[in-house]
């Protein structure tokens, strides 16, 4: 968008009212660290670019953005001291260029592209860009002083401000833009003269005005866009508020939320039409669900894709599996990474599959364990079935065919493999192959002892 755009992301602080040994930035919001957010919203602005300073917890921020720099190359600068915004934006002057230059916080996650293309849309050697916010309750926040002609010509923060100045509700977001000849010429300017002995970068509102610079304002839709997080209570305000936005949008794509403040996704969630999503569900990481689906309560799916009409009851847990469609999986099924359902296979309570595939219309309903195995068309696994895939060291495949029935409590040893349209008799251990259409039943002969005394507790 900006092709001299700089944009300067103050990542430095400890955070010490979230009481943790995680830099504050880190800490995440829908599964994604806050500062995350911040520069997802920052390449939607296609800057020339990006640099984050940091502090506390450099090295952690560094090894936690490491991927990041493969879809935008990031710059860091080191406040070894944190001694004020004005200081920390200051440790980046030598690396700007002579554009625009944004300035955004880590820990104000839900700010928006289109809040910050309005605020850069005025800025020139004439304007310098300020994002204010009006609240009914400005505790705590820097205060906008305008003229008696309405421009903007101070903030004031509310330790350094007048009764006066406390009553005004127009606030100081921290957000702001101007060229990058202006940042170097106001920044170097800066004193520490304040309550709180720092450097604060809201003095160069005042150096703007005394050079006859104009302060154009902006405000974002809503409040929340800026609210920052410095403790846990308001990290899950920001939590909710970001999920009731994205259950709204869900909703306005015809989704069917049994209640949207009991929805948590933590990545990204695609849904076909006519879906249905039960409470207390948790989406992880990209989730796809084909049309008509339905997910019954509390269930969590991470990094899987849910084929059409398919439905999921009750406390199921999927992880990196596909389902083609037409599945029915649950309640209390547990499908980890590498399984993949054919149409119209089923899944049911108390299964668990890993790295499984499971062929149309196969089924796997009860108390089962299917790892490391490939099913046919139209299996039937009994209650109780066991893979047996690890000898303590390796992995072995179970390969079963078409139309095989494998009865209740059997145990597949492998590698082995069950033939097409053949049997196993409940209660086997079956450690060798079973031909196309035979019969294999490995249970010891029965004994019956007419008369059999119980043994009976002795007593001291």
């Amino acid at each position: 968008m900006h092709a001299e755009l700089d944009i300067v992301i103050l990542a430095a602080g400890k955070g010490t009212r979230m009481r943790s040994q995680l830099p504050k930035v880190l800490h995440t919001l829908a599964g994604k660290p806050m500062v995350r957010h911040v520069l997802d919203t920052a390449a939607q602005l296609d800057p020339a670019r990006t640099h984050v300073v940091i502090g506390h917890g450099a090295d952690k921020l560094r090894d936690a953005l490491s991927d990041h720099r493969l879809e935008m190359p990031l710059r860091f600068a080191l406040q070894a001291e944190q001694k004020g915004t004005g200081h920390a934006v200051a440790q980046t002057l030598d690396q700007l260029g002579s554009g625009k230059v944004l300035i955004l916080y880590g820990d104000v996650p839900l700010i928006q592209r289109e809040t910050l293309v309005k605020l850069l849309e005025n800025v020139d050697e004439t304007h310098l860009g300020l994002l204010t916010v009006t609240l009914d309750d400005p505790s705590g926040y820097g205060r906008i002083v305008r003229d008696a002609d309405g421009e903007a010509v101070a903030i004031v923060e509310q330790k350094d401000a007048s009764d006066a100045e406390l009553a005004i509700r127009e606030c100081n977001t921290g957000i702001m833009a101007m060229t990058g000849a202006q940042l170097k010429r106001w920044l170097p300017q800066l004193s520490a003269d304040n309550a709180q002995g720092e450097y604060y970068l809201t003095d160069v509102i005042a150096m703007a005005a005394d050079e006859g610079v104009r302060v154009a304002t902006a405000q974002p839709a809503t409040a929340v866009e800026v609210e920052g997080v410095n403790n846990r209570a308001q990290m899950a305000r920001l939590e909710r508020a970001y999920q009731t936005q994205l259950a709204e949008r869900l909703m306005a794509q015809g989704v069917a939320l049994a209640d949207p403040s009991r929805l948590d996704v933590r990545g990204t969630l695609t849904c076909g039409h006519d879906v249905f999503i039960d409470v207390g569900c948790v989406f992880e990481g990209d989730v796809e669900l084909g049309e008509g689906v339905r997910i019954g309560p509390y269930c969590v799916i991470k990094e899987s894709t849910i084929g059409a009409e398919s439905v999921i009851d009750a406390h199921s847990v999927l992880e990196q599996c596909v389902a083609a469609g037409r599945n029915q999986i649950g309640p209390f099924a547990r499908l980890r990474p590498g399984t993949r359902l054919a149409v119209k296979a089923k899944v049911g309570n108390f299964v668990e599959t890993k790295n499984a595939d499971v062929g149309e219309g196969s089924k796997i309903n009860h108390l089962s364990y299917v790892g490391d195995a490939r099913l046919g068309r139209e299996v039937n696994i009994g209650a109780g079935t066991i893979t047996c895939n690890y000898d303590g060291a390796n992995k072995h495949r179970t390969e079963i065919g078409d139309s095989a029935f494998i009865g209740s409590n059997t145990a597949l040893v492998a590698p082995v493999s069950v033939g097409r349209g053949a049997t196993v008799g409940a209660g086997s251990t079956i450690a060798k192959d079973v031909a196309d259409h035979a019969l294999s039943v490995t249970r010891g002969r029965q004994i019956e002892k007419a008369d059999w005394p119980r043994p009976k507790k002795q007593t001291p």
